[in-house]
């Protein structure tokens, strides 16, 4: 079945999980049957979708595992202390919070509006364009 951007986005947000729910979700979804070429509405459930995004979740959990192991001492210290603030669409699916902080034994946190985060630290970014410069040529000398 074919299906667009958006109800892939609709799909992880409402049935997108990193461990087994509770609570088995179902969505009907409708799209395109890639073998007749017609409309078609079928029932998918959230056990679905989890095994389907199990491989993305475990590459991104040791791509931050690794990326911790690089970390200066201090720095880990401090997101050993203040724990990992989880951003964007990957933040809602369900359980990756909770299973990103069993692997990491490091507090795990959604940030307040998650598909906002981007769009306002770049909306705050802008209103003071000097310091955005003097960021910008302190990484250039580097």
């Amino acid at each position: 079945m074919s299906i667009g951007e958006t109800t892939a986005e609709q799909i992880k947000i409402k049935l997108g999980c990193a461990t087994p729910l509770m609570t088995e979700l179902v969505m009907e979804v409708r799209g395109r049957n890639l073998g007749t070429g017609l409309p078609e509405t079928i029932q998918i459930t959230s056990s679905q979708i989890g095994e389907a995004m199990q491989e993305s979740v475990e590459k991104i959990i040791d791509i931050i595992k690794q990326t911790l192991e690089k970390t200066p001492p201090e720095l880990a210290s401090d997101i050993m202390e203040k724990g990992i603030v989880l951003t964007g669409g990957g933040a809602l699916i369900q359980n990756f919070d909770k299973l990103l902080s069993e692997k990491t034994q490091i507090p795990v946190y959604i940030a307040e509006g998650p598909l906002e985060c981007v769009a306002r630290g770049a909306g705050k970014t802008l209103e003071d364009l000097e310091k955005l410069r003097t960021v910008l040529s302190s990484s250039r000398k580097r």
